[in-house]
């Protein structure tokens, strides 16, 4: 089969198509061909190895696994020994952040890991960006406990877990204030924002009212920058670890400190959380924005546009999957 692989560390040149080995499922496995999957930073950040702490997961020295892409969607191609839950030709997406691999035309998954059915009338290339962005939005919402009435601002409104978390903390009942450059404002709108900033004309952190959380999505402020806008019993999340690893830090005392709190938590997703997504679609809750679309043989400009900063929700490559 064909697949985007690295061997080593480094800028985009380094991935590269190759064809390997197809995989075959074991024993509570499903193989899966592949009709679309996405870039991320995820991807550009185990590729570049910029921070140190991911090669504790991908390997010191070079990548433990060669092919990089965490969340597909496609159809089960054939099923191991012991799978009773999906059939041979279902369409699925899904999300792998264990084993990675879906920058390929063929990817192997436990039976019982986060799959489910793809929602009814979209495509392989609308339904493949579904799960990464929003788990981790739908993950962070959870530990900061939102809900209905919750004033919540959103730093970075336009990117895959800003535009998820926007769309999800309205579902979850809450006020969201959105922060953005001026040509979005409309567009995060329309994913449900109740008040837009242009960060170009406005700096939120200096905003007169106080939100139950700040999460920046985009790792742009730091919590000394934001404390002002936190009530005692607020919430600031960032996505990046912060300087020095200051988030981290920060989160491991929280347990101790009186006043508002930094949280860092740690991502995950299950089978239910991802029918909860397919639900959210299909119900018109949540929609994942997709900026553009490559051929897996362009994906390492795919890789070089994803790190410009500059993409607004998700890159999808398709892989021409029937």
């Amino acid at each position: 089969m064909q697949a985007a692989i690295y061997h080593q560390y480094g800028p985009p040149e380094v991935v590269r198509l190759a064809e390997v080995e197809q995989p075959r499922p074991r024993e509570n496995e499903v193989l899966i061909r592949v009709g679309a999957t996405t870039v991320k930073r995820t991807d550009c950040g185990f590729r570049s190895a910029e921070y140190v702490v991911s090669r504790l997961f991908s390997g010191l020295l070079r990548p433990k696994r060669p092919i990089l892409g965490n969340e597909f969607a496609g159809v089960i191609e054939a099923v191991g020994a012991g799978v009773s839950n999906w059939q041979v030709g279902e369409r699925v997406f899904g999300y792998n952040d264990a084993t990675f691999g879906a920058h390929a035309q063929y990817l192997v998954l436990p039976a019982a890991g986060a799959l489910a059915a793809m929602p009814a009338g979209l495509t392989f290339e609308e339904a493949a960006p579904i799960t990464e962005g929003a788990h981790y939005a739908l993950g962070n919402l959870r530990a900061a406990r939102v809900g209905a009435g919750h004033r919540v601002l959103v730093n970075g409104a336009t990117g895959g877990i800003g535009s998820a978390a926007v769309q999800l903390a309205r579902y979850f009942g809450a006020r969201v204030t959105a922060v953005c450059a001026g040509p979005h404002l409309e567009l995060v709108r329309s994913l449900g924002a109740d008040r837009v900033i242009d960060y170009t004309r406005e700096d939120f952190t200096q905003l007169p009212e106080q939100f139950d959380l700040v999460f920046d999505a985009v790792g742009k402020s730091s919590f000394g920058r934001c404390r002002r806008l936190l009530p005692r019993h607020g919430v600031y999340i960032s996505t990046e670890l912060g300087r020095r690893g200051d988030n981290v830090f920060r989160a491991l005392a929280a347990p101790l400190l009186r006043g508002p709190k930094v949280l860092f938590p740690l991502p995950s997703i299950s089978a239910q959380d991802v029918q909860l997504l397919k639900e959210l679609v299909e119900a018109g809750h949540f929609r994942p924005l997709i900026d553009r679309r490559y051929p897996l043989a362009q994906i390492v400009e795919a890789h070089r546009y994803v790190e410009t900063g500059q993409k607004i929700g998700n890159v999808v490559i398709s892989l021409n999957a029937q």
